[in-house]
């Protein structure tokens, strides 16, 4: 090969992918988009959402095009959760990943499009075996969410226009995995400032005593930040 000159065949062949975790709160379980794969490799067997980046898109609009091609999902912020480029990662040819993030409620029914045989809401206590190395990035992801209701109010976002702490208290359940203890939960949110702001009002439909309403308020980052603290 001659010093300056460009011969693709020089080179082996190598794609970039896109890869999304995509979680929602569903039936009071922590829920990820699954699509099951209608094409080899892994015929048959349940995935993330993604797929090919186009030589012409951005990876951010390729993230963006597949998961509306592959479960009809859209409007998503998308944020860049890691990179995964191990060599043997896809059977097909050496493949590099921009793995994708979005945690959002009141999310749709998916509906399965393009190579997708079919697309659900999956509790992630229940994924196993995902095709090629989507069980870990899907592990990642879960982890980041986790961390994200530890310094941002985006719990808040799950609950109706008002809420009581219990209810509240049960998304972080739901999304950490873990018990909280009720007086320790309801003393560290009530004493973030700008998180939650007090309605006036009060509910009995937690059972019990009236719990007083709050709404969510304008703080964007949490300080200090809500540590994950399981009962026990």
């Amino acid at each position: 090969m001659l010093r300056g000159v460009y011969t693709p065949s020089d080179f082996p062949p190598f794609a970039v992918t896109v890869d999304l975790v995509v979680l929602t709160v569903r039936a009071d379980a922590l829920c990820a988009l699954l699509v099951r794969r209608g094409e080899a490799p892994f015929l048959g067997r349940w995935a993330l959402p993604g797929g090919f980046v186009q030589v012409a898109e951005s990876v951010d609009a390729a993230a963006g095009r597949e998961l509306v091609e592959e479960t009809g999902v859209a409007g998503l912020h998308l944020e860049q959760l890691a990179t995964y480029g191990e060599p043997r990662r896809d059977p097909r040819m050496r493949v590099v990943s921009v793995a994708y993030l979005a945690l959002a409620p009141d999310l749709p029914v998916p509906v399965a499009g393009t190579d997708a045989a079919a697309a659900a809401w999956v509790p992630v206590e229940e994924v196993s075996s995902l095709a090629f190395d989507h069980s870990r990035i899907l592990a990642d992801g879960v982890e980041r969410a986790r961390a994200k209701l530890e310094y941002t109010g985006l719990g808040t976002e799950f609950c109706g226009d008002e809420f009581t702490v219990a209810e509240l208290r049960r998304v972080y359940e739901i999304v950490w995995g873990v018990g909280l203890d009720p007086r320790n939960f309801h003393r560290k949110v009530t004493g973030v400032e700008g998180f939650l702001v007090p309605t006036g009002g009060s509910t009995s439909r937690d059972g019990g005593r009236p719990a007083a309403l709050y709404r969510r308020g304008e703080v964007g980052v949490l300080s200090p930040p809500l540590v994950r603290a399981p009962v026990g």
